[in-house]
């Protein structure tokens, strides 16, 4: 990394009230940080922007901050991507308001791969968490990156999914200083991120995951991938505005049905009704893609989930199989329902639900509550 290429670039991200959107246009008038910050006070007057913002660039007293930025930068071991560089991501750099400059924790090479974002509830189901899980691990072995925001719930089980792919790949968006680990029970897939996939952001270093800069960084996971895939979320949630930012930015919207009378089924719902696509398995977002993506992905050698279904199914001894059956993917079960309803003795079903748990097919919750899990 070149100090001097990106001090300016950086300057220009911590001028006090010039957010990305003004910083684009005096960019694309005046072609460079460099000329921006050598303009007259006069001329920047004139790009009508407030008084104190151009005083504070004709002044250039952000210059000093980027230095000690840009060491706390190279520090961590962290590159920089400005919107004239090849690594930035070139379907983000198509919005109207793209970020000028991007911090880059992991492999810049994904930026560009072909991505799918994954959003939803903060709390979602169990049913939403385990679609999370298998579509973006699907979605990941088809070669595609998996995008998100870190968040709690389906954002990390998204992550987590794409992780789980022997070749997958997974690009977390923070609402926050790429050095902000947010929120901490994260560490262990944020880590794990900067090894296997990427984690980026606009803000600077250190800055506080404030509410009002997640629906900011909402506009990046819509804006750099094909698509956005909403898999839980509340009336008001901020999957529906990253949706709609995607439908503005003529990206693809897919919806994940879930139970109507669930709060946090509304937002995929709605969306469905719209016109969203419904998804209830990889192939159902793959199929939306443009043709030339699609020859560009991997093949995928898997059977479809009914087949895996039917090849469990005739795996199972009798126990399991009576067991298997009484639980389903969205509402668990209580150990005591189940003695009553198989005919098992309490015994058979805690020896049938141990080996069914050691064949990852189905997933003990609090409260001796069980549950299938999604194959």
């Amino acid at each position: 990394m070149q100090s001097d290429q990106y001090l300016s670039w950086l300057a220009l991200g911590l001028t006090p009230g010039l957010g990305p959107r003004m910083a684009g246009k005096l960019l694309r008038d005046l072609g460079s940080p460099e000329a921006i910050f050598n303009a007259s006070l006069t001329s920047l007057e004139a790009k009508r922007l407030p008084a104190a913002v151009a005083q504070a660039i004709h002044t250039r007293q952000s210059l000093s901050a980027a230095a000690k930025e840009l060491a706390q930068v190279q520090a961590l071991g962290c590159h920089l991507v400005t919107w004239d560089e090849p690594h930035y991501p070139q379907r983000l750099r198509e919005i109207y308001d793209p970020p000028p400059l991007l911090y880059v924790r992991g492999n810049v090479e994904l930026l560009n791969r072909h991505s799918i974002s994954v959003v939803g509830s903060r709390r979602p189901t169990p049913y939403g968490n385990q679609m999370a899980q298998r579509l973006a691990k699907d979605l990941a072995n088809c070669g595609l990156v998996i995008a998100s925001g870190l968040a709690r719930g389906i954002d990390s089980s998204a992550h987590k999914g794409a992780l789980s792919s022997d070749t997958g790949a997974s690009i977390g968006v923070l609402g926050c200083g790429i050095d902000v680990v947010y929120p901490k029970e994260n560490k262990k897939i944020f880590e794990e991120m900067t090894q296997r996939g990427a984690i980026i952001t606009e803000f600077p270093m250190g800055t506080f995951p404030a509410s009002q800069n997640f629906p900011i960084r909402n506009r990046i996971i819509a804006g750099m991938a094909l698509g956005v895939l909403v898999i839980e979320g509340a009336q008001y949630s901020g999957s529906l505005i990253t949706a709609r930012l995607a439908m503005e930015f003529g990206r693809e919207v897919y919806g994940v049905p879930g139970n109507a009378t669930q709060p946090s089924s509304f937002g995929p719902n709605q969306l469905i009704k719209q016109g969203a696509k419904l998804v209830t398995s990889w192939e159902d977002v793959i199929e939306e893609l443009p043709t030339p993506v699609r020859s560009q992905l991997l093949p995928v050698e898997a059977v479809n989930s009914e087949e895996r279904a039917k090849l469990l199914h005739e795996s199972l001894a009798p126990a399991e199989r009576t067991l298997y059956d009484l639980l389903t993917e969205d509402e668990s079960r209580h150990i005591d329902d189940m003695v009553e309803l198989s005919g098992l003795t309490s015994s058979e079903v805690l020896a049938a639900l141990f080996d069914l748990e050691l064949k990852g097919v189905v997933r003990q919750l609090p409260g001796k509550q069980f549950l299938k899990v999604l194959l």
